[in-house]
């Protein structure tokens, strides 16, 4: 079954309007704004593809289970419903609640790290590099070598390079190892997933070294998509049993629940080891919030549960691989280059392949998504030279190994309607691409540099 004949799971019950504007409008408002869409207000963007992280629509369910939120302090009923649903999905027996992913991230991070320390992945997402680099630590990545290659159709692009995990254990040496973190699906190598094959293989080398071995679980719903779609074995296993599975393999998970639990706000830890967990428990309650709340409502806490169970649902989640896949075979058909197959949460177009007269240190990515909201109000995110790129000792831009810009698709917000305007837009975006300009960084900060950098046409 194809999108065109598939209608989305869900009734509409409540609208938000969207403020149309005009390409003069626009042209000014990203100027405004530095062109960097992050600066942008959201009154002024049409289609916001910016994030899948906290954007997604609530059920009527769980709008529900936000009446219900229990506001107690310490041992809330809602803390007790969310803890019972976490343990029962991930199998863990120490759960630590925190506002969003980049908390839980900073305390399991932060204490594993310093100098010294070095953290292994498929591929580190931006908050999580942040994270470990501020803590003094080295992050290093090792996508699969699937990976580089855009154009096939091999289905786990998402996976790590086991023999080179192996390697770099014995390299670095297993005390100074902070943790190896396999992210599900791999946002940043393009939101591709990660095989069941190679889950376990990695939990082997981990076990083998005596290493920690974390999942970045954020959407482990839609990678259990692919994992019953396309890895033998599973067909006849539900979604929630299939990420059941990968858990089990695993230490720990650390979740932005602004993700695939559905919410708009909301994270947590939970880990198998107590005296791991004790300890950011601690830094939780220093920093975040009591151990039963860590920074969220009780309103918040009841929406991911409910939110966890219904990710798992099998009609939504065919409508949300469906709907994604529509969206980027539709621009791949107009001639735009994306990375392929098509990811779970987004659809990353290859910006430095689009603009090739556009160099590196002239931000192809950046250059696109300027573009993008210009022509059409879309708003999207660089991931590229100016997210990953580093600068050596003479101030010579190390440009990042992709050149991308990442469409990513709220959850339940937008209709087919929404993304054939968006690939009308692409249309002009081609049609424009030999004569569009780069932009280059005239203010920027030491970290995270993409969300307050200032840019300027070139």
């Amino acid at each position: 079954m194809s999108f065109n004949n598939f209608i989305e799971p869900f009734k509409i019950k409540s609208v938000e309007p969207l403020f149309m504007t005009t390409v003069e409008q626009r042209e000014k408002y990203i100027k405004e704004a530095h062109y960097n869409p992050f600066l942008l207000h959201s009154r002024h963007v049409m289609i916001d593809f910016l994030t899948d992280s906290g954007t997604s629509a609530m059920s009527s369910e769980q709008w529900a289970g936000i009446m219900r939120g229990d506001e107690s302090y310490a041992g809330a009923q809602s803390w007790e419903r969310l803890e019972a649903e976490l343990k029962d999905l991930t199998g863990y027996p120490y759960v630590i609640p925190t506002h969003q992913g980049r908390a839980a991230e900073r305390i399991l991070y932060g204490y594993l790290g310093g100098k010294g320390k070095t953290f292994i992945s498929n591929t580190h997402f931006d908050t999580t590099r942040a994270n470990i680099e501020f803590s003094g630590a080295k992050a290093i990545d090792i996508p699969c070598i699937e990976a580089e290659n855009h154009e096939s159709d091999y289905p786990f692009k998402g996976n790590m390079d086991v023999a080179k995990l192996d390697e770099l254990i014995t390299k670095y040496g297993v005390n100074n190892i902070g943790a190896v973190i396999l992210t599900v699906t791999n946002n940043t190598g393009g939101g591709q997933p990660v095989s069941m094959e190679n889950a376990k293989a990695v939990a082997e080398v981990c076990k083998k070294h005596k290493v920690l071995f974390i999942i970045d679980c954020c959407r482990i719903a839609e990678n259990a998509y692919f994992i019953k779609k396309k890895e033998k074995g599973f067909e006849n296993k539900t979604y929630r049993q299939i990420a059941q599975e990968m858990f089990a393999l695993a230490d720990g998970c650390a979740m932005s629940a602004k993700k695939d639990a559905l919410v708009n706000m909301g994270g947590f830890l939970a880990l198998k080891n107590e005296e791991l967990a004790t300890a950011c428990t601690n830094l939780l309650i220093i920093t975040e919030g009591f151990a039963t709340y860590g920074g969220l409502s009780g309103r918040d806490m009841e929406a991911i549960a409910i939110g966890l169970r219904e990710v798992f649902e099998d009609d939504y989640l065919e409508y949300r691989i469906m709907s994604t896949t529509y969206l980027g075979e539709q621009i791949k058909a107009k001639g735009v280059p994306v990375l392929y197959p098509i990811g779970g949460h987004a659809v990353y177009v290859d910006a430095g392949a689009l603009y090739p007269h556009i160099p590196a240190h002239e931000y192809p990515g950046q250059t696109l998504v300027c573009e993008l909201y210009k022509l059409g109000g879309i708003r999207a995110v660089e991931i590229g030279s100016v997210m990953f790129g580093k600068y050596d000792e003479n101030g010579k831009l190390i440009p990042s190994p992709m050149e991308l810009v990442r469409l990513a698709i709220p959850r339940r917000v937008y209709t087919k309607s929404h993304f054939d305007y968006v690939v009308e837009v692409f249309d002009k975006i081609v049609q424009n691409k030999a004569t569009t300009k780069g932009v280059k960084i005239v203010k920027e900060p030491k970290f995270l540099r993409h969300f307050t950098a200032h840019f300027e046409i070139l």
